[in-house]
């Protein structure tokens, strides 16, 4: 027999699902960013950089709270990759939005908007996911769509990518846009990779 001892404090579930809505205020400040004219692009990302310091704070209980409990939901490793996968998602799309600021690139290509509406998609579905780990087992259609939209996300990027190419007459313009595009690209991975974790959860808790 099993013996299973599962903490009563909600304290992990509660974090989790903080982190998780904080990826959808950076997944729609990024998507604001990508449509916004220059002139307002700055106070976007200061918006971003709030978000980014709220999901760290959020992080950093988590990893203050797995320290300091004896008893854990799940197994320990994979709860600190899951804020760890939480935190890149952000960081990556911090990142962007810092880049489309500095580079002052103005008008974005179409693809940059699809990009980002695939990243809120993608946020939405982990924020309503994360206080569903109670029963991580009844998550399977969020790993799948979540699966979906990286793949949806990858074909948009290359898209994108063979039309800057093709038709981009100014190089420097044309890098700049691409190291912004490859951003979103990390930030739907991350994605992909956070709803990875979620699974492994789900297989090792059946």
């Amino acid at each position: 027999m099993r013996l299973r001892i599962k903490p009563r404090t909600p304290v992990f579930f509660e974090l989790f699902t903080a982190a998780g809505e904080n990826t959808v205020v950076a997944a729609e400040l990024a998507r604001q960013a990508v449509d916004a004219p220059p002139d307002q692009r700055k106070e976007l990302a200061a918006r971003m950089r709030a978000a980014e310091h709220a999901g760290d704070e959020v992080t950093h209980s988590i990893m203050e709270q797995l320290n300091r409990s004896f008893v854990t939901p799940f197994d320990r490793d994979d709860m600190y990759r899951l804020a760890s996968r939480i935190d890149d998602v952000v960081d990556y799309l911090d990142e962007a939005v810092d880049l489309i600021v500095c580079y002052q690139v103005g008008t974005l290509p179409e693809g940059a908007r699809a990009q980002t509406e695939l990243l809120v998609q993608a946020a939405r579905l982990t924020a309503d996911a994360m206080p569903r780990l109670v029963k991580p087992q009844g998550l399977t259609e969020y790993w799948v769509e979540i699966n979906r939209l990286e793949n949806e996300a990858d074909y948009v990027r290359r898209q994108l990518l063979s039309e800057l190419f093709s038709n981009g007459t100014d190089p420097i313009r044309l890098l700049k846009v691409k190291e912004i595009v490859e951003q979103f690209e990390e930030a739907a991975d991350a994605f992909e990779h956070l709803a990875d974790v979620v699974h492994t959860i789900a297989v090792k808790d059946s």
